[in-house]
């Protein structure tokens, strides 16, 4: 294909449009331009060179990565099978992305006045960008497809998902001494991958006993299978609504994670909570659980002087705070670790640390340092090892 006609293909994108928005495929279309049109070739040649080389030597790899993770109308509706023209329309986008993959840099200044011959050019490689793809839109249920394909955990930053690019790598089989109450977390998580009808999660007890890692560790372990998180402030939850009408139509399933979870009784985001757990006037989505932690079980810090004042149904609003922990349909207590427990916990983390101490010195010196530290924790046990690893204690 001449250089002319890859630019106009390449332009006349409809199905693969917000192509045009990435930086490199964005170069290129201005180095065809200059080829094309007789701009300065050896400046659209480098500026194309400098931002694929950021990320790839191969223009190939780069191009076939973009596009398997592109978010488009057929991806996102998977409605292509219904509807001929959308369907014509990707295989012959398809088709020329694997084209344009082959293009290299001697094929762009073929012919031209003042080839920039200084120029070392990028690597190409043959490609299979239209049967990848196909592949991938019957795995879109796991893998995702734009942000959702490329990270597994988000944030929220002024009501739009925001992608974490290095989340806590936390995993299950790091967290030893609750295995038992995981264990509920993990059926339930099960369940919702699965599409059976899955419970939001309130995860209550003492503080350092791992609640917060248990949900990280979760998320890392199923993300393969489809699993993503969003982490949620407890000032963000009136954004929250919304957003779960966009993630309603996504094929993954979600948890929406809220730390540390906690109200007065006369927060506004109270009633905002109850709103997503109860979900809208069509019904909860299916692929969204809520997964809180909290180390109040009843999530409202309520005084003696609350129960006080003119409210002359007092006990229905009592009521109604209490109601709100009853609205996670699966509660799990993590306690303080019993002295047992908690050298289980030392012991196990040590083996991972590869920490080598005397049983009997661990023991004594594990529980020197929980008195010190305020008590038993699992926090505290990793403390412990973390600063034998490090020399502090030998």
């Amino acid at each position: 294909m001449q250089i002319e006609a890859l630019h106009r293909r390449l332009t006349g994108l409809v199905i693969f449009r917000r192509l045009l928005e990435d930086p490199v495929t964005a170069a290129m279309v201005r180095l065809l331009e200059a080829r094309v049109r007789g701009g300065d070739l050896s400046s659209a040649c480098a500026e194309f060179e400098a931002l694929l080389f950021q990320s790839s030597d191969s223009w190939s790899d780069y191009l076939r990565q973009v596009v398997l993770d592109s978010e488009n109308v057929c991806i996102r509706g998977r409605e292509v099978g219904r509807r001929p023209i959308l369907r014509e329309s990707l295989e012959r986008e398809l088709a020329f992305f694997d084209q344009l993959s082959q293009l290299r840099l001697e094929d762009v200044t073929a012919g031209a006045a003042d080839p920039p011959e200084f120029l070392v050019g990028w690597a190409v490689s043959p490609t299979d960008i239209a049967g990848e793809y196909a592949r991938r839109m019957a795995e879109v249920g796991t893998r995702g497809y734009g942000v959702f394909a490329r990270y597994h955990v988000f944030t929220v930053e002024e009501g739009q998902l925001v992608p974490v690019k290095h989340p806590d790598p936390q995993r299950l089989e790091e967290l030893p001494g609750y295995e038992r109450e995981r264990e509920k977390v993990i059926a339930n998580t099960r369940a919702l991958l699965e599409g059976k009808p899955a419970n939001n999660v309130l995860l209550y007890g003492d503080a350092g006993t791992g609640k917060s890692s248990a949900i990280k560790a979760i998320a890392n372990a199923f993300a393969d299978q489809g699993l993503r998180l969003v982490e949620v402030k407890k000032n963000q939850l009136y954004q929250i609504p919304d957003l779960m009408d966009a993630l309603a139509a996504n094929p993954l399933k979600f948890i929406l994670f809220i730390d540390d979870l906690s109200f007065t009784a006369n927060d506004d985001n109270f009633a905002a909570l109850k709103a997503i757990l109860e979900g809208s006037v069509g019904g909860r989505a299916g692929n969204i659980a809520v997964y809180a932690t909290s180390n109040r079980r009843h999530l409202i810090k309520e005084t003696l002087s609350d129960r006080e004042g003119d409210d002359i149904h007092e006990s229905d609003t009592r009521q109604e705070l209490m109601s709100l922990s009853a609205r996670f349909g699966l509660t799990v207590t993590f306690g303080s670790p019993d002295r047992d427990r908690y050298l289980h916990i030392v012991e196990e983390l040590a083996r991972q640390y590869g920490v080598e101490l005397d049983e009997r010195q661990m023991a004594v010196r594990s529980e020197a340092f929980a008195v010190r530290a305020g008590g038993r924790s699992a926090r505290v046990a990793k403390q412990f090892i973390e600063l034998c690893k490090a020399g502090v204690f030998s």
